[in-house]
């Protein structure tokens, strides 16, 4: 056979995606798709030097580290080295998208993810650092992608920085990590807090928001000022999307004085956890916490799971006691119990995720 008679099959390789801008992590919720790359969109240029241009990015190259650039003062077109860059802000928002028909109950409050970020200039460490607000981030080849909250509620400004441009990131504790800093997290406490429950003044409604970490202080600011006492700060905060109808609940029942406890400080009793069948506790999303006396004390994201669990026959036979914790804890908590307590199997945790609404 000659080698004129030898065939070969033909290689297709596939092209790979085009490059695209980062999204905000996931656990984030869901934004309107921002223009392809190559649509001109509104910047601001913080360079190496200490200017700040505003102007228009024609183009975004990661593979050649540079932009296509044009100032809002006029002149000719520039292209800019990444390297000569310091940060790069887009300054028209993502907006948050619609919510989807089939989309996961479960949501991540906007402002669960928020916190400041830190960033060291390159080789000069007596220079301001950058500093700003992110909603998480996407640490590439090319730099690092941020996402600071605009003015309008749960939107995004994407946030660009070249890897030339710091030496050392630094993030700060999440709102809700704030926050939980100021939780119960030993039996004692806790007890103390139950006794005192009755006796607990009621806070305003947006004061136990920010004390659940579910806002900021700026969004409360903002809502605030947009009602202005014309319709129910809950309600208008769930028709912005700001926080769910279940974190409003929860909310509701901080305000009333019910302690919050957070679950991962907090060291769970074994004897406590023995006391209620995990098939009950993961269909009702109760986690069994301590015995204080003759009670039972659990944990729940909002009093009503345990006026229907007192429904049932199958419960711990003594008087149960409600906490509240937030329902991502609950989640994690319920999941990873081994050892001494009891632990989910594979179709208890299909049983939880499908019924834990």
């Amino acid at each position: 056979m000659s080698d004129t008679d030898l065939t070969f099959p033909t290689l297709s390789l596939d092209e790979p995606p085009p490059w695209q801008w980062p999204m905000p992590p996931s656990g984030a919720r869901r934004y309107v798709a921002p223009p392809p790359l190559g649509t001109p969109q509104p910047c601001q240029i913080e360079t190496q030097t200490g200017l700040k241009l505003q102007g228009v990015m024609l183009d975004f190259d990661p593979a050649k580290r540079r932009l296509q650039f044009r100032a809002t003062s006029g002149g000719t077109d520039a292209s800019l080295p990444f390297a000569g860059v310091r940060r790069l802000t887009l300054t028209a928002p993502l907006l948050p998208a619609a919510r989807a028909a089939d989309s996961p109950k479960e949501r991540m409050p906007p402002a669960a993810q928020e916190r400041d970020y830190t960033l060291q200039q390159v080789g000069n460490a007596t220079a301001l650092a950058l500093t700003g607000r992110t909603a998480g981030h996407v640490l590439a080849a090319e730099g690092l992608f941020l996402f600071s909250p605009a003015d309008e509620d749960g939107a995004l400004c994407r946030v660009f920085v070249p890897r030339t441009a710091y030496s050392r990131c630094e993030f700060g504790p999440s709102v809700e990590e704030l926050a939980a800093r100021h939780w119960i997290a030993s039996p004692a406490k806790l007890v103390e807090a139950i006794a005192q429950q009755e006796r607990a003044p009621v806070i305003p409604l947006g004061q136990a928001l920010l004390a659940l970490g579910l806002l900021t202080p700026a969004q409360l600011e903002r809502v605030l000022q947009r009602a202005k006492g014309k319709t129910a700060l809950g309600e208008t905060l769930v028709d912005s999307g700001l926080v769910s109808r279940a974190d409003l609940q929860t909310a509701l029942a901080h305000k009333m004085g019910f302690p919050l406890v957070d679950l991962e400080r907090f060291p769970l009793d074994p004897q406590a956890l023995a006391l209620l069948p995990r098939r009950l506790a993961t269909s009702h999303r109760v986690l069994p916490l301590m015995l204080d006396q003759q009670r039972l004390v659990v944990a729940v994201d909002r009093p009503g799971r345990v006026l229907k669990l007192r429904q049932l026959d199958a419960y711990a036979h003594m008087p149960i006691v409600p906490v509240l914790a937030l329902k991502s804890q609950i989640l994690v908590a319920l999941n990873r119990q081994s050892g001494d307590g009891w632990n989910l199997d594979v179709s208890d945790r299909a049983n939880f995720f499908a019924t834990a609404i």
